[in-house]
């Protein structure tokens, strides 16, 4: 999969740092690419909200849980902003979250992320295609996962459906959180283009008084599913 020049460098650190985890870390249910949009329609206050939405999710008592109760009781997150197709900017680099400490150190990270405003067109097709090339080739997890916060469609590069088919191809699930305080039928159009592989879903909230209850039922969801699926895999396995 072929990554735009001004892509590069991201993607070759966060690899790296990940490939030197991996030394270190035993593997994950659940490898977690958090792409949050940074495109001209997101002012300064919904920035925030984005940010401190999955910072507040990583410190919820039951999202910690969930993760304990997984087969391997650990996943890895990134966090990453994405607007042109030639802009992806990683916030947070891979990090396992095990236990509470862990899960409140990766929301330390995001809190620690300056908050400023950002600019770009929305180039949703290009940053699903960016970010697949975040996953590491060595010790894949079970389940992988890119989940897309937006609140609005396509407008530059790639067109999502195509990139989605791309992706889902190489056994990588999409989610999607649309924020409808422009656009009332994303949802619809999320659902249609965007989303896809296994147990897909997209959520949808209608302002940003309800952006982090979202985020963290959203998280909830995609662990829940990575440990269903597995638990799944397992009881099928020949005796």
């Amino acid at each position: 999969m072929s990554v735009p020049t001004g892509v590069a460098a991201a993607v070759a650190a966060t690899i790296l740092f990940w490939g030197s985890a991996l030394a270190a870390q035993p593997a994950v249910d659940l490898e977690l690419v958090l792409a949050v949009d940074g495109s001209a329609s997101i002012d300064q206050a919904m920035f925030e909200f984005e940010l401190d939405g999955h910072a507040a999710a990583f410190r919820d008592r039951t999202v910690v849980e969930l993760i304990r109760g997984g087969y391997r009781g650990r996943i890895a997150v990134t966090l990453v902003l994405w607007s042109d197709p030639t802009a992806l900017k990683v916030l947070v680099p891979w990090t396992v979250i095990a236990d509470a400490s862990s899960g409140e150190a990766f929301a330390a990270a995001i809190d620690a992320v300056p908050r400023r405003d950002r600019a770009g067109s929305t180039g949703i097709g290009a940053a699903l295609l960016n970010c697949a090339t975040l996953f590491p080739d060595v010790m894949p997890a079970p389940h992988r996962v890119i989940d897309v916060v937006s609140n609005g469609y396509n407008n530059v590069g790639t067109l999502p459906e195509v990139a989605r088919d791309r992706v889902v191809a190489e056994g990588v699930t999409i989610n999607g959180l649309v924020i409808l305080d422009e656009v009332p039928w994303l949802g619809a159009y999320f659902a249609q283009r965007v989303i896809g592989g296994s147990g897909a879903f997209v959520h949808s909230v209608a302002d940003r008084s309800s952006f982090v209850h979202a985020i963290t039922a959203k998280l909830k969801r995609e662990i829940a599913n990575a440990a269903e699926q597995e638990s799944s895999a397992i009881q099928n396995l020949p005796d």
